[in-house]
């Protein structure tokens, strides 16, 4: 069964986030840091600062078009911390949420 992924990017350089799904998380990535076009592009430092795991396709594009219509920096940064210190600070995993989508925090410090 595939997985579909609603993750958000942090560049240190442009201190900026940015949100996104794919069903190739590893294989997105790779795209977002290569030399192109867009906003992505030609800053190669984006890291994975977040992501939700989904069972279907939709769930996890309704997930993105949620958290981009909070147009807060806080509120994502208050998403990935829950229960701990930002994550620019302190890199964890949290746990699992059995009744909803599966929750990793998979930033890793510069």
């Amino acid at each position: 069964m595939n997985r579909y992924y609603f993750y958000i990017l942090f560049s240190a350089v442009k201190n900026r986030y940015y949100i996104g799904h794919t069903s190739d998380l590893h294989e997105r990535l790779r795209k977002h840091n290569s030399n192109h076009k867009g906003f992505t592009g030609k800053i190669g430092d984006w890291k994975i600062f977040y992501q939700e795991s989904f069972v279907d396709k939709i769930s996890a594009y309704a997930r993105e078009r949620e958290v981009k219509s909070w147009k807060s920096r806080l509120k994502l940064i208050a998403l990935s911390s829950v229960g701990s210190e930002h994550p620019v600070f302190h890199g964890r995993v949290a746990g699992s949420n059995p009744a909803g989508p599966t929750f990793k925090k998979t930033y890793q410090q510069w």
